[in-house]
């Protein structure tokens, strides 16, 4: 399963040398991320929690970890990957504000891969290959369909509605995509020269659409479950991909390709479930274009929020 390999993976992404890096690249995403953050520990009332929770925290990369636990009672990150968490945690620089800092090894979606993954290993693959690429990208939707997807999430180490501030940060296009490389993955070791056929096949497009809609919801659910009554939650998620070979004209965007990573109802989704007090969109870029190989940025969406 990809969500095997998070640590490794943020190994590579994520940190303070990855900070460093986006400083020269992408100083205005580090600086929206940081102060939406921030501006939502400040205009959280008095009267609700002084704790902090940061769900998908990895190594707190775009995430002002130092401002926060000066400015609250507890910090807690919530990942998989407390390998990352713990770097994050030696950044702090005095023992006092480490002491404030509380890490909880989870998956936020409560299982969500490994749920697909008991399903397609039940699946004969060998056999399904046999008669065709219908048979089996309709397995592989019957896999979505029928996977597990809690709703929201039990985690059994954050206590319901206890966090006056509670940060979904540059996650959701995680929890949606690893499940879906992981079907992919699949089809690359049995029948590689499938791999792209599932674009024609129209169920398996209507599971895999349903699924992200699913796996969205029930991470705003548990949003919803985990901050206190009249808290403050922000909410920051990737929502388009591009690549690009041209930068630093003004003709930028007429050499990108989007990639869509989250639904276009994301913010219809968002806005059933809770009022939105500020929202913002910026984009950030994570490699230039050099000689043979093109440039990648993401669009982002992030928004401040009151539960409903």
């Amino acid at each position: 399963m990809r969500i095997d390999a998070l640590s490794y993976s943020n190994i590579q992404t994520q940190g303070a040398q990855r900070r460093e890096a986006l400083y020269t690249l992408s100083p205005q995403h580090l600086e929206h991320c940081s102060s939406l953050i921030l501006h939502g520990l400040h205009v959280c009332k008095s009267s609700v929690s002084p704790n902090v929770l940061v769900l998908g925290a990895g190594a707190c990369t775009e995430i002002p970890l130092l401002e926060l636990t000066h400015g609250s009672d507890e910090v807690v990150l919530a990942d998989l990957d407390l390998a990352s968490m713990q770097q994050a945690a030696r950044e702090l620089p005095t023992p006092a504000l480490r002491k404030r800092l509380h890490l909880v090894q989870c998956d936020i979606t409560g299982g969500v891969s490994a749920n697909l993954h008991r399903l397609l290993e039940k699946q004969s693959w060998n056999l399904l290959v046999s008669r065709g690429a219908q048979a089996v990208f309709d397995a592989a939707a019957e896999c979505l369909e029928q996977c597990l997807i809690p709703h929201p999430p039990e985690l059994e180490s954050l206590g319901v509605g206890e966090f006056g501030l509670v940060v979904s940060s540059l996650v959701l296009s995680q929890l949606i995509s690893y499940p879906l490389l992981d079907i992919l993955d699949r089809v690359q070791s049995i029948a590689p020269e499938l791999l792209g056929e599932q674009e024609r096949h129209r169920r398996y497009q209507q599971a895999a659409s349903a699924f992200r809609q699913r796996v969205i919801q029930a991470h705003l659910h548990l949003l919803q479950k985990l901050v206190e009554k009249d808290g403050i939650i922000i909410f920051i998620s990737d929502v388009r991909g591009f690549v690009f070979n041209v930068y630093g004209t003004d003709h930028d965007t007429e050499h990108r390709r989007t990639i869509p990573l989250v639904p276009r109802t994301l913010p219809d989704l968002v806005r059933e479930r809770f009022t939105v007090v500020e929202e913002n969109q910026w984009e950030w870029l994570t490699d230039l274009p050099t000689h043979g190989r093109l440039g990648r940025g993401y669009d982002v969406a992030g928004y401040m929020l009151r539960a409903l």
